[in-house]
C-alpha cells in the first residue's frame, strides 16, 4: 500500500526548497540590477578582509653618518674605524661623516695610521702613518704620541703589518693610552684602537679590536679580514 502521508510530506519539502531557490535567485538578480557594480565589488572585498590581521612593516634600516647603522643623539658623534685588508684594501677612519682615512681619499698606508682629533673642534689636527715593516719608525712614533695635546681623541688603524718594527717603547706608549691588545699584535695582525689622551672613554664604547693572520682563516691569502669598530662618542 502506498503511504500517501509520506509522499505528501516529501512533496512539501521539495516544493519549499524550489521556492527558496527561486526567491534567492530573484533577490540576487534584483540587487545586481539596483546596486552599482563598484559597490558590490567593495562589499565583496570588505567581506574577504574580515578576519585578516593587519600587516605592519618596519621601515628599512638606513645607514647614518660614517656608514654606521645606529643613529647618534645630538650630543654624540658617530665614528667608524676599520683596519686595512691585504695589500690593497685601505684602512678607514671616520668621525661625524668626515673621512680622515679611506673613502674617496684612498690614503693610509702600511703600518700604524694615527689620526689626532681636537677635543674642542672635533676636527683632525694631524694624520700620520708609521711603517712598521721597513725602516726604524717606532722612535718617531713614540715622540709623536708624546707631543699629542691632552684630551685629544686618538684614532688608530693598522694596515698590512704593524708588528715587525714595533718596539717595546712604542707598546708602552700605547698601553699608557689604555691599549689592552698592543702586546698581542703579531705579523700582519689587523688592529684598531680608540683612545683619549689623559682621559678615559666610557666603558660601553667599543675601543679596540684585533684579528690575527691564520692561514686556514685568512681572507686575503696571507692577511686576515678587516676588523671594524663603530659607535657614538660623547662630545663631553
Amino acid at each position: 500500500m502506498v503511504n500517501y502521508r509520506f509522499l505528501s510530506s516529501n512533496t512539501v519539502k521539495l516544493v519549499g526548497l524550489l521556492c527558496a531557490s527561486v526567491c534567492a535567485w530573484y533577490l540576487g538578480y534584483l540587487f545586481a540590477e539596483i546596486l552599482p557594480e563598484d559597490s558590490i565589488q567593495t562589499a565583496i572585498g570588505s567581506m574577504q578582509q574580515v578576519g585578516m590581521r593587519p600587516v605592519i612593516k618596519a621601515p628599512a634600516p638606513k645607514k647614518q653618518k660614517c656608514g654606521v647603522w645606529t643613529p647618534c643623539p645630538n650630543d654624540e658623534l658617530p665614528y667608524l674605524m676599520r683596519s686595512g685588508g691585504g695589500k690593497d684594501v685601505r684602512p678607514i677612519i671616520c668621525l661625524d661623516d668626515e673621512y680622515y682615512l679611506g673613502g674617496s681619499k684612498q690614503n693610509g698606508d702600511r703600518g700604524i695610521n694615527i689620526v689626532v682629533i681636537n677635543h674642542d673642534t672635533w676636527k683632525a689636527t694631524d694624520t700620520k702613518t708609521f711603517d712598521m715593516y721597513e725602516g726604524e719608525f717606532s722612535g718617531p712614533m713614540v715622540e709623536f704620541i708624546k707631543n699629542i695635546p691632552e684630551k685629544s681623541l686618538i684614532m688608530i688603524s693598522s694596515h698590512d703589518d704593524a708588528f715587525t718594527k714595533l718596539s717595546d717603547d712604542a707598546k708602552k706608549a700605547f698601553e699608557a693610552l689604555g691599549s689592552k691588545e698592543v702586546r698581542n699584535i703579531r705579523f700582519r695582525s689587523a688592529w684598531v684602537f680608540l683612545a683619549v689622551k689623559g682621559a678615559k672613554l666610557p666603558e660601553y664604547l667599543e675601543k679596540e679590536k684585533i684579528n690575527h693572520s691564520e692561514n686556514n682563516k685568512n681572507r686575503y691569502g696571507g692577511w686576515p679580514s678587516e676588523i671594524q669598530i663603530d659607535g657614538c662618542i660623547p662630545k663631553n
